[in-house]
């Protein structure tokens, strides 16, 4: 049996980007507001689970986000996650110099002003424990005190760079 060999290629930014392009990541949507109570959010393929005990998530924020100088200041952050009928909202959030709440349904975390997206497949509100800044990101490890959870469908995904589901490319 020969196992194949590939081409070692060197480790620079674009390389980099491609490879991991090939790691599924689920898709989510952090929102939260700023000093002034205007709601904020960005798209993110970077969120996971860290610790069971307490509960607590990583979400990775770029230092060249519009919403990262937000972030790195607000106490508490609500990780929405998606599913394939939120494809819109994951487009929208991931675009720059837009207003990204404008004619979406928001709703808020019951008993507070953070905004949450209806029918997300899960809605963690969290509290930040610590922000530790990583090469060109910054992880925001979240304590979560709350969690809601909605109808279960298949997740949506950001693989090689395109939307996807469990079955087949969107």
């Amino acid at each position: 049996m020969t196992i194949p060999t590939h081409e070692a290629l060197p480790v620079d930014g674009d390389t980099f980007r491609q490879a991991m392009s090939r790691l599924a990541a689920p898709l989510t949507v952090v929102t939260t507001r700023d000093a002034t109570g205007t709601p904020r959010g960005f798209t993110a393929s970077s969120t996971t689970a860290a610790s069971l005990e307490p509960p607590l998530v990583v979400v990775g924020i770029s230092h060249t986000s519009s919403c990262h100088d937000v972030l790195s200041q607000a106490p508490e952050f609500v990780v929405n996650v998606l599913g394939p009928q939120h494809r819109a909202v994951a487009e929208r959030f991931a675009r720059s110099g837009v207003d990204r709440f404008a004619g979406q349904d928001v709703t808020h975390w019951p008993g507070s002003d953070l905004p949450c997206l209806p029918g997300a497949h899960a809605t963690l509100r969290c509290v930040v424990r610590e922000r530790i800044p990583v090469g060109d990101h910054d992880l925001l490890i979240g304590e979560l005190v709350g969690v809601l959870t909605g109808e279960s469908t298949e997740p949506l995904l950001w693989y090689d760079r395109a939307f996807r589901t469990l079955a087949a490319a969107l």
